[in-house]
């Protein structure tokens, strides 16, 4: 179920996005515009169970990465109607950025094929998968999504290359895109604290997006605005707890992703400067 916030967004969005587009705004329901399944994949040398959930969007119509931006909805999942299932790793592909209506929001449009890596309580037993997830879909309007998919999980499988190409999307590390170095300035503001990332990284495209995430979901962060010189490359966020108040952050927890066309580059990690 979606959350307080989650909602506020949606509709921030949409009323936005159909004051813009009324006379497109047709209507349209979920199934016109969205079909999800699960790929069951393999099990992988560590004895886990990689799948995936695929979801096949209308053209024109997207939806959001985990850190969707100021406007888009961050998508939500419940596991716990799954049996045997210990524990769920996600893969996010690079996403892609969306200017909407003054807006920039990160997604995925088309198609987005997220692998998951699965964990079985007991290993020599199937694992009967159950998920729902909420999500945001839009195009010149925005619907609130909800998909209840199930498979059962067992045996070696097959390798996917819909997975496969999916795994290989994802944002490139650190040290492969050339970071030598990254700190984090934190001061305190009235609701929360402000971030200053600063990176030593070559430049990833023309246009980069940088976005920060905290290992607490509950954090709000702000769009973070960046600036390049060179090679440094600095982002600064605002990051507001459910208190509003300044609170001790968790640096190792702190994740910077910058975003250009050619894909993404992600750091895990912030240190004091």
């Amino acid at each position: 179920m979606f959350t307080r916030s989650s909602l506020t967004r949606l509709c921030s969005l949409t009323t936005v996005a159909m004051a813009l587009a009324a006379s497109d705004a047709l209507a349209t329901t979920q199934d016109d515009v969205l079909q999800a399944s699960v790929l069951t994949g393999w099990q992988t040398g560590a004895g886990r169970q990689m799948v995936a959930l695929r979801l096949n969007l209308a053209p024109g119509w997207k939806t959001y990465w985990r850190s969707p931006g100021d406007a888009g909805i961050p998508p939500e999942f419940d596991w716990s109607q799954s049996r045997n299932l210990a524990a769920v790793t996600f893969h996010w592909p690079a996403p892609s950025v969306f200017e909407t209506a003054g807006f920039t929001t990160i997604g995925y449009h088309d198609v987005l094929v997220l692998p998951i890596e699965i964990q079985a309580k007991d290993p020599s037993r199937p694992v009967d998968l159950a998920v729902t997830m909420d999500m945001g879909i839009c195009r010149d309007i925005c619907l609130p999504a909800s998909v209840a998919l199930s498979a059962r999980i067992e045996g070696p499988g097959a390798p996917d290359p819909a997975i496969n190409a999916a795994l290989a999307a994802q944002p490139v590390a650190a040290k492969a895109a050339g970071l030598s170095g990254i700190s984090c300035g934190v001061e305190p503001i009235k609701d929360g604290l402000r971030l200053t990332a600063t990176l030593i990284l070559p430049a990833q495209g023309k246009e980069e997006t940088v976005a920060i995430e905290t290992a607490d979901r509950r954090v709000w962060v702000s769009e973070a605005v960046a600036s390049r010189k060179a090679g440094t490359l600095v982002a600064v966020a605002d990051l507001v707890p459910p208190e509003a108040a300044p609170f001790a952050l968790d640096r190792s927890g702190v994740r910077v992703t910058v975003i250009s066309k050619g894909g993404a580059v992600e750091v895990t990690g912030c240190p004091a400067p």
